[in-house]
């Protein structure tokens, strides 16, 4: 077996346990499994993860960066320096866009991201419930929304600074709701599906947070 740094072969642990996960559950999912989806020895695994804690903290870690990368990518404007390795963004704002714009391409590039992969996006709500009712395991539900309160906290931070925005209420306010309200639809499209009646919501939703903020 090819010998590769502890922290690339934690990454590649972690993605074999995200498609173990999405495909058989959170519950059902062992270390035996996940060593072998990614092809590697159990000791492999034990050597990378002392605890199925560990295991599960690098897995939600690695779901909410997988869903925030795209969203920095489509915030990135059209011809800024991409960072490297990343794709460069289809549906970026143009230079000078308005905020509304702005703020629409990044919506648009998470929910294109929930319908390519909804079976992972499913994975996060099996995450809490897993972690809320599995004694111990209860502080990674929290890590979890507080990861996705740091990630929007992050995006708002650089549009504010990008486009020179006044905010009208706490960037952590703004971070929480938006967190909260991106988790609610989430789930309501995977649970309704109906993929014409977002167009409609999304709308609505960039209006109202864009109506939150103003240029400076």
């Amino acid at each position: 077996m090819a010998r590769m740094p502890s922290a690339e072969r934690r990454r590649q642990l972690t993605e074999a346990a995200i498609r173990a996960m999405a495909r058989d559950g959170v519950a059902r999912t062992t270390t035996r499994s996940i060593a072998a989806e990614a092809e590697v020895s159990l000791s492999v695994f034990h050597y990378c993860f002392d605890s199925k804690q560990a295991l599960i903290e690098s897995v939600i870690t690695t779901l909410t960066d997988h869903s925030v990368t795209v969203v920095k990518d489509a915030l990135r404007p059209t011809g800024a320096p991409a960072p490297t390795g990343a794709p460069a963004p289809t549906d970026a704002p143009a230079p000078g866009a308005t905020l509304e714009e702005t703020v629409a391409a990044g919506f648009r590039a998470y929910w294109d991201h929930v319908r390519a992969h909804p079976d992972e996006h499913m994975l996060t709500y099996e995450l809490t419930q897993y972690a809320l009712r599995q004694p111990g395991f209860e502080h990674l539900a929290r890590r979890q929304y507080a990861l996705y309160a740091e990630a929007y906290a992050d995006l708002i931070e650089q549009l504010r600074r990008d486009m020179d925005l006044r905010l009208q209420v706490p960037v952590s306010v703004l971070a929480r709701y938006l967190a909260a309200m991106t988790d609610g639809l989430t789930l309501n499209y995977l649970v309704l599906g109906d993929e014409e009646a977002w167009t409609d919501i999304l709308e609505t939703v960039t209006a109202h947070i864009a109506g939150l903020v103003r240029a400076g």
